[in-house]
């Protein structure tokens, strides 16, 4: 029997991949996502672990080839939206992306700008990101659509002088100074190692 859960993180990606390892170790595993679904089925509580990527900025090719990579090292991967968006023939500009990915379509990468990755708990950590170097990437990468989107909306709230735009452009300061604390704790963590 399967259990049904509506959530919807956006940008808050730490917090969703806290909550999916926490239905884990409860014995929930996740067989399905939705827009704001997520369903499971009973497990061992424990038997998996999760991580959730931001991959935004990839093209549909790049994006697919990524997730075969993950599918053929044993994992199993789920694409999941980062905003709610009900209408259908969306198309977005995407100036942060890499150059495949700055178009994104319905039939591409838009609403399926995050991956939420599956491992079998052996005892050992899901990393997906195993060198500094490719984590302080990884956080740049997530950092750039939250700058943008903060920038943007800011400074249409200051010219166009309205308060709650300026509310929608707070809300991307909370993944962007989620992003740059994590930014500093790798380059701490590099000097240490140095």
């Amino acid at each position: 029997m399967s259990k049904k859960y509506y959530r919807f993180y956006g940008g808050l990606i730490t917090a969703q991949e806290r909550w999916l390892n926490r239905m884990a170790a409860k014995g929930l595993r996740l067989i399905s996502t939705g827009k704001m679904l997520y369903e499971f089925e009973e497990c061992s509580p424990g038997q998996f672990q999760y991580r959730v990527e931001f991959i935004g900025q990839k093209s549909k090719k790049d994006a697919a080839e990524y997730r075969n990579f993950l599918e053929d090292m044993g994992y199993r991967v789920f694409f999941k939206n980062i905003n709610l968006n009900y209408s259908a023939g969306k198309v977005v500009y995407c100036p942060w992306a890499e150059k495949g990915g700055r178009i994104s379509t319905t039939s591409t990468t838009y609403n399926r700008e995050l991956l939420i990755v599956e491992k079998e708990d052996d005892g050992k950590p899901l990393e997906l990101h195993t060198t500094l170097e490719d984590k302080q990437n990884y956080y740049k990468t997530m950092r750039r659509p939250m700058l943008f989107g903060f920038l943007f909306w800011g400074t249409f709230a200051v010219i166009m002088k309205v308060w709650w735009v300026g509310i929608l452009s707070a809300i991307f300061l909370i993944p962007l100074i989620s992003c740059q604390l994590e930014l500093a704790r790798i380059a701490k963590q590099a000097k240490l190692t140095e």
